[in-house]
């Protein structure tokens, strides 16, 4: 396969130039004598690699939480008709009694030649503040301990890659010392303030989930946990840029705060690609209002958008340079989960997921595992 007249990213830019695919890798250019296969016309197009959301619950009316394979296998081929190759299906505060059997469904589901890869596991809860729960259950947050870690990664079959903690709460912080070598740790939904969180990161956690959302902000007398993340050149921090979660000018203030260091995320919810209506997110009930979800006391559930319209939301209204927002969905989320050996660039023998963006950053082909997808 050729994807020919394209311009292609790069890492740090655009290049014009072809992509070679072969045996569902990207391929040493030129083929030579082989024969190319099918060539991809992306003349005028943008070609990037195909994005990785590290932090979503689900889509299509389905939710990782729901424990069913069917509903994992919808959301799995819907991310991949958005240019979304690579998932980290996302859980939320629960009883230990429905995380076991949830990430165990979600280990054992088997895609197909039209879903997107499982590569990991994101536990978001319950190892989190009651004072900054969000839209989860407070009634089902706990203290952490390694002895409930290990039975989700055992349930899990050693998939869970990242794991959200609170670190003020009671013996959180030792959790994060004994984790941290196991696990990437993110600090999350918190009331930490910069000491407490700055602890965390000497302790070794190296992830901020949702940056400015559920937690302290920044304030120049108490600089918070954001801060704390600002002064660490080894801390990634996602984002949700949907043009809801977080203002323009604040998402354009963290890629300066965070250059190379942002992760585009949607923490998409099974409303995602449905309309407006009520939905069910972890016992509670949640509304959508064209792209705002909310529960019953006003705050927000999580977003109706793919990471992908979140990479075309925060380049073309909020001002982001499309490189960046690029890396932000690609490059930094492998890297920070480790699997950007394969993952995550246009680059000779790495899996050959890539999508073709027209002028206007919508899909036009998605290359899935160096097949065509579209």
């Amino acid at each position: 396969m050729i994807i020919s007249g394209g311009k292609v990213f790069s890492g740090a830019g655009f290049d014009a130039r072809d992509v070679y695919v072969e045996g569902g890798v990207f391929a040493e250019e030129p083929i030579g004598e082989r024969s190319p296969g099918q060539t991809i016309d992306a003349s005028s197009c943008w070609v990037v690699p195909g994005l990785i959301d590290v932090h979503f619950h689900g889509a299509v009316g389905h939710d990782f939480c729901d424990a069913d394979d069917e509903g994992i296998a919808a959301i799995a081929r819907y991310e991949a008709s958005q240019g979304v190759t690579a998932l980290f299906p996302t859980t939320m505060t629960l009883p230990e009694e429905r995380l076991v059997p949830i990430v165990s469904s979600i280990a054992e589901h088997s895609g197909t030649d039209d879903e997107a890869a499982i590569v990991g596991i994101n536990m978001e809860g319950p190892f989190i503040s009651p004072g900054k729960v969000g839209a989860q259950n407070p009634s089902y947050v706990r203290g952490a301990t390694m002895e409930e870690f290990e039975r989700w990664q055992e349930a899990a079959n050693g998939k869970i890659k990242l794991v959200d903690v609170a670190p003020e709460e009671p013996g959180n912080l030792e959790f994060i010392r004994e984790a941290a070598d196991r696990v990437r740790v993110s600090l999350a939904h918190m009331c930490a303030d910069y000491e407490t969180a700055a602890a965390a990161f000497d302790a070794g956690a190296r992830h901020m989930t949702h940056l400015f959302n559920a937690m302290p902000g920044l304030h120049h007398r108490e600089p918070g946990p954001i801060a704390a993340a600002a002064d660490r050149r080894d801390v990634t921090c996602e984002i949700i840029a949907d043009g809801v979660h977080i203002a323009p000018s604040m998402v354009r203030l963290a890629f300066s705060l965070f250059p190379e260091r942002m992760i585009l995320i949607s923490d998409s919810l099974r409303a995602c690609g449905l309309g407006d209506g009520t939905f069910e997110l972890g016992g509670q009930l949640f509304t959508v209002h064209g792209n705002r979800a909310t529960i019953e006391n006003g705050s927000l559930a999580g977003s109706v958008s793919s990471v992908m319209a979140c990479l075309r939301t925060a380049v073309t209204k909020m001002g982001i340079p499309l490189a960046d927002a690029v890396r932000a969905a690609t490059m930094t989320p492998a890297k920070a989960l480790g699997i950007e050996d394969e993952r995550g660039s246009i680059a000779p023998r790495k899996i050959a997921d890539a999508v073709v963006l027209d002028g206007d950053l919508r899909v036009k082909h998605v290359v899935l595992r160096g097949k065509l997808l579209f």
